[in-house]
């Protein structure tokens, strides 16, 4: 996940993202971090997570707007406004 947050806001997107950061764990997936500005542009962050497969990441997905720890996660990002916008790439890794 590629996102363009509010620099101002950073405490509530580490909120935000420590929330689901749990939450992927606790729903099968394995959570890499997120990756916050610390030099240069001051308003990107990225987040990395895996599911052993896209079957087990699409159940993942189905909980989205109807399980209330997810809608509660979700609420951090749009009542604080700490995200400006978010873009999803899939990808798979190349490792040694």
């Amino acid at each position: 996940m590629h996102y363009v947050i509010d620099p101002a806001k950073t405490a509530d997107f580490e909120r935000f993202a420590t929330r689901w950061m749990d939450l992927v764990a606790r729903h099968g997936g394995v959570h890499h971090g997120y990756f916050l500005p610390a030099e240069g542009a001051s308003d990107a962050a990225l987040a990395l997570f895996s599911f052993p497969s896209l079957a087990d990441y699409e159940t993942y997905r189905a909980r989205f707007g109807d399980d209330p720890e997810f809608v509660e996660a979700d609420r951090i990002r749009d009542e604080s406004g700490c995200v400006v916008r978010y873009d999803r790439t899939f990808m798979r890794p190349l490792l040694p």
